[in-house]
């Protein structure tokens, strides 16, 4: 029985990166040997184990076999008689197929620093082209490591190609598909993961909204925007998707089964995108802030609209300034207006709904005079 250190920590380590994740695999062992050294199970598909003490994962060496379409489609295999090599050509990326034993050795049969050295992030073997979410984890990785130099190896982009042109994509799960785009949203260059996906085939599939090399250009503008803000997932998201119609970015939002509130914010970002557009070339108006107020629910989820503002802030940078400045000056304002008051000078029913309009109207007019068109 052998325990080696493997995957991300050989290759944060040797990248001199910190490590923060240690994954650990196992030779020559079964279930019930783990099991009597006090190691506890939580693999349900396959023989993984926490350290009693360390609560780290220690996974039982394996190989896989294809056995179906996308991402599910496996048989695992493990038992004693499975090697470290074996387990670690199963892998994606050669930077992730090393391991390193506790006397120190590196095992790199795979040439992983090589590849670390060469700044490649390039396939292991061919049972890449087996599982359609190595197309998603590459160009995570793409984007994680973009800043260090990395790129995707012409065989490896090559290969990806081709699992997309056999329809193996077109079987991810939509919920994993999500998975992989919210890590990437928040990785150090996101705009990367877009733009391997795009060269991939691989966009045109799971967001064709998004792969018209124009649009795509403008989404990766306001995205990289967003992120240099340090914002949220959702406001990520929603920059993201901002220049596509209503439509067709809540549909979008929705097929990959993002959260409500990913996809609520990217739908009225989409929805007011285009009356933002129209008011800071005409001219805003009284009337046109407020209805934009309105339609945003300024009121009742004003959390949201900071969100918001951040989302339209990012689709022209530098152009919507003027006009984000005075509608959260606006929004302010107008969510000042007390309703206990004006019921006081006696408006109730209807007529307390259009005082309170008024009044939201004149506090917002007074404010348009310090932003001139």
């Amino acid at each position: 029985m052998e325990t080696y250190l493997v995957g991300g920590a050989v290759r944060d380590e040797l990248l001199g990166l910190e490590v923060k994740d240690r994954d650990w695999v196992v030779v020559g062992a079964t279930p019930e040997e783990m099991l009597k050294q006090g190691f506890k199970q939580v693999g349900a598909d396959f023989p993984v184990f926490l350290h009693p003490d360390t609560r780290e994962e220690y996974a039982l060496a394996r190989t896989e076999r294809k056995a179906g379409r996308g991402y599910h489609g496996f048989a695992v295999y493990s038992a004693p008689d499975v090697t470290l090599e074996d387990d670690l050509k199963r892998r994606d990326l050669t930077i992730n197929a090393m391991a390193r034993s506790t006397s120190g050795e590196l095992i790199d049969p795979f040439n992983g620093k090589a590849d670390i050295k060469a700044r490649q992030l390039r396939h292991v073997s061919e049972a890449f082209a087996e599982d359609p979410l190595r197309i998603l984890r590459t160009a995570r990785f793409a984007a994680r490591l973009a800043p260090m130099g990395f790129r995707v190896a012409d065989s490896t982009m090559t290969l990806m190609r081709q699992m997309t042109a056999s329809g193996e994509v077109d079987h991810l799960v939509p919920e994993r598909v999500w998975q992989e785009i919210q890590r990437a949203l928040h990785e150090n260059d996101p705009g990367t993961f877009f733009e391997v996906l795009q060269a991939s085939d691989a966009l045109s599939v799971l967001a064709p909204e998004l792969s018209a090399p124009p649009t795509l250009a403008s989404a990766l503008r306001s995205l990289n925007c967003a992120c240099a803000r340090d914002a949220d997932t959702a406001t990520r998201f929603a920059a993201l998707l901002a220049h596509l119609p209503e439509t067709r970015a809540s549909q979008r939002a929705q097929a990959l089964k993002a959260p409500n509130d990913c996809q609520d914010l990217a739908r009225l970002a989409s929805r007011l995108a285009p009356q933002l557009h129209e008011q800071s070339d005409t001219g805003m108006t009284e009337q046109g802030i407020l209805t934009l107020l309105d339609e945003a629910d300024v009121w009742r989820r004003p959390e949201r609209f900071v969100r918001l503002l951040t989302a339209l802030t990012c689709l022209q940078p530098g152009q919507y300034g003027t006009a984000i400045t005075l509608l959260q000056e606006s929004a302010n304002a107008a969510s000042e207006v007390n309703a206990r008051e004006l019921m006081a000078q006696g408006h109730k029913g209807k007529a307390l709904g259009e005082a309170i309009r008024q009044e939201r109207l004149r506090r917002i007019a007074r404010l348009i005079p310090k932003h001139p068109h």
